[in-house]
């Protein structure tokens, strides 16, 4: 299903993407298209993308093509999704040390257009940070890797 989404290939690209998205919320699915939890994640992206077309904008980006941004966000887990409003890096908090990405695959398509609902209104208000809707058994578990500590 991947090959529904639009691809950002370039760094600029991406750049042209996070300053040009305006009041919807920018979904960046950071992965590779062969990886088979990127696939499923695309499957749930692609399928949630026409309902979400008014709050949100979904692109997909393979970590070897943008290393700037792989590196920027500390990508070590695929697929990773980062998401911004009008150009603003817009935090979730998922009840883990980690509020900058989502590591993994949605359970359901209810929880990632809970997400986006939810990433959506707190960034009208203003917020920079929400909590996350997605019941916690539903978030995958991972340990964070800090290199060159």
């Amino acid at each position: 299903m991947s090959f529904l989404l639009p691809k950002l290939t370039s760094k600029r690209e991406v750049d042209q993407a996070i300053k040009s998205v305006a009041e919807k919320v920018l979904v960046l699915r950071f992965g590779r298209d062969n990886d088979a939890v990127c696939l499923q994640l695309d499957d749930i992206l692609a399928k949630t993308a026409h309902d979400l077309s008014r709050m949100a904008a979904i692109y997909l980006v393979d970590v070897n093509k943008v290393p700037v941004y792989t590196q920027y966000f500390d990508i070590s887990y695929i697929p990773s999704t980062v998401f911004f409003f009008n150009g603003q890096h817009m935090k979730v908090d998922y009840g883990s040390p980690d509020h900058t990405k989502f590591v993994g695959s949605f359970k359901t398509k209810q929880d990632f257009i809970d997400l986006i609902e939810v990433i959506y209104r707190g960034a009208m208000r203003g917020k920079l940070i929400v909590r996350s809707p997605i019941d916690p058994n539903n978030i995958p578990k991972y340990d964070l890797l800090y290199q060159g500590i």
